[in-house]
């Protein structure tokens, strides 16, 4: 996009459409179109080539946005991780006070923001199959998991919370129930949606019921249990 010589000077708007609107929009139809072809035909048919055609734009928008086919990937990723943290926290906050109605709105609305778009569990169930993609998948179950963890402590403060037990327990909780929902996708579980979100609830509400200081005895500088010790 060429700058204005005057910087002070707003981009003129093109059909009351400013220069970064217009930015913004390219970049949807870019981002909807991979996820379009990842859900057809997977992370293969991902080509700049097939993105531009089915977005209907030219190469240069492309490059204005993304590097190369990667990092449209993981910033696809990206955009779809922020959707669906936005709607579990804000189904987290409007549930009932009480810790369960909070956790089974968390888990529910995860699986609804996944099924809500069909072409949402492609990018699941693909994510390990490119290098790209198994990146994306380890920043999204960490961006998960420090989401979890915030709301966490914005719900039931422990001045006692041990950062990185707390960091620990959220990753695998996350991490295993992606990897359970993707099961469930590729039809490896006969199970409802109801009773998944029950188990899944279930499993956050057990951990939500340890304390969160962690009881790390092998950290450094803490004595070793007698027991842990070998005769």
């Amino acid at each position: 996009m060429v700058k204005s010589p005057h910087p002070d000077v707003a981009p003129r708007a093109y059909g009351g459409v400013t220069a970064d609107e217009r930015r913004s929009r390219r970049r949807a139809a870019l981002l909807d179109a991979a996820l379009d072809l990842l859900a057809e035909d997977g992370a293969p048919a991902v080509t700049k080539r097939a993105v531009c055609a089915r977005a209907r734009l030219n190469d240069r928008y492309f490059y204005d946005q993304f590097a190369d086919r990667d990092a449209l990937l993981v910033a696809l990723a990206e955009e779809l991780t922020a959707q669906g943290i936005a709607a579990v926290v804000t189904a987290t906050h409007a549930a009932a006070p009480d810790v369960r109605s909070q956790v089974h709105a968390a888990a529910d609305a995860a699986l609804g923001f996944l099924l809500a778009d069909p072409r949402r569990h492609a990018l699941l169930i693909d994510a390990h199959s490119t290098a790209a993609l198994q990146t994306a998948r380890l920043a999204t179950q960490h961006a998960i998991a420090d989401a979890m963890t915030a709301v966490g402590r914005e719900l039931r403060p422990d001045p006692d919370d041990d950062p990185t037990y707390a960091a620990m327990n959220a990753y695998a909780l996350v991490s295993g129930a992606l990897e359970l929902v993707a099961a469930w996708m590729r039809g490896e579980f006969d199970t409802t949606r109801a009773q998944l979100t029950d188990l899944i609830a279930r499993q956050l509400l057990q951990a939500a019921d340890q304390p969160r200081s962690g009881g790390f005895a092998s950290r450094v500088g803490d004595p070793v249990p007698p027991a842990a010790v070998e005769d």
